[in-house]
């Protein structure tokens, strides 16, 4: 794909940036996960939706059908969906100054998200304002039950993205369409996220940011996938500079982050077996 038709059908391509930047919504952005917070206080509850969680990362079940069931349990009406999470869910206070620095240096960020597209756009603009549109969103989707309104009690429910793929919305494709490109022309390419919804994108990127104490963590040292540790969007932002700036690698981050890992500094107790060093998927150098 050269650089004309990759602009073309890939939008964060059009700037011709060198980075891209990739992340979660739901947890990673915000200071809560939207879709959990619904499970937990307007759907089956907390403790249900988080052993869902632990069957998903222990491979028990896919995240798709856990997913499937989350939201099944929600049964309000949609648009009071959308206003409760706007009245409750919270922007990671560091990151609107990162998402101004990245428009100021050409850094495109991409949304990817295993929620529900409206959702997501209706809290950015709420969070964010009319900045927001200048982010490209790809997540799930929401249609109404049949003979149902989407706005009436149980009318609604997810529509997935990839309904084929055990994840629902499986990130890797979209990834893969950029780090795919001619070296040229191939931006190097960051992601941030934190739970199992995030599992597909894990070994996609050329850095990925591992929220600290989150589900990501684990899976990333039990398969040995590089990753750093972020607690908010801070960490990102001074990450972000430095290798933009050429002062640091994304091998070199990748390096202190698995190192933070077996000091027991990424919120989780590093695992007995956890001794490795991590093997990248893609070798993009800087």
């Amino acid at each position: 794909m050269g650089v004309q038709a990759a602009a073309e059908s890939l939008p964060a391509m059009k700037t011709n940036p060198k980075f891209i930047f990739f992340t979660d919504f739901d947890g990673t952005i915000t200071l809560q996960d939207s879709n959990d917070f619904m499970t937990d206080n307007i759907g089956y509850g907390q403790a249900k939706r988080r052993q869902g969680n632990l069957d998903t990362l222990q491979e028990k079940i896919n995240f798709r059908d856990s997913f499937r069931d989350m939201m099944d349990s929600v049964t309000k009406p949609y648009s009071e969906c959308i206003q409760y999470l706007v009245d409750n869910i919270k922007l990671d206070p560091y990151f609107a100054e990162f998402f101004q620095w990245a428009l100021a240096n050409n850094v495109p960020v991409v949304v990817l998200s295993s929620g529900m597209e409206p959702v997501i756009k209706a809290l950015l603009k709420s969070l964010i304002g009319p900045d927001s549109d200048k982010m490209e969103v790809l997540g799930n989707f929401v249609k109404a039950r049949p003979g149902k309104s989407i706005d009436e009690e149980g009318g609604w429910e997810i529509e997935f993205r990839h309904p084929e793929s055990g994840y629902g919305h499986d990130k890797s494709i979209a990834l893969r369409q950029y780090s795919s490109l001619p070296a040229d022309s191939r931006p190097t390419m960051f992601y941030a996220g934190d739970g199992v919804s995030d599992l597909s994108a894990a070994r996609e990127t050329d850095l990925l940011f591992a929220k600290k104490g989150h589900d990501l963590i684990r899976y990333c040292a039990r398969e040995h996938v590089p990753f750093t540790v972020f607690e908010d969007w801070s960490t990102i932002l001074e990450k972000c500079k430095e290798i933009v700036e050429g002062k640091t690698t994304v091998q070199d981050a990748a390096e202190k982050g698995w190192e933070a890992y077996k000091a027991g500094e990424a919120g989780v107790t590093p695992a007995v077996s956890g001794t490795a060093t991590p093997v990248r998927k893609h070798t993009h150098e800087l």
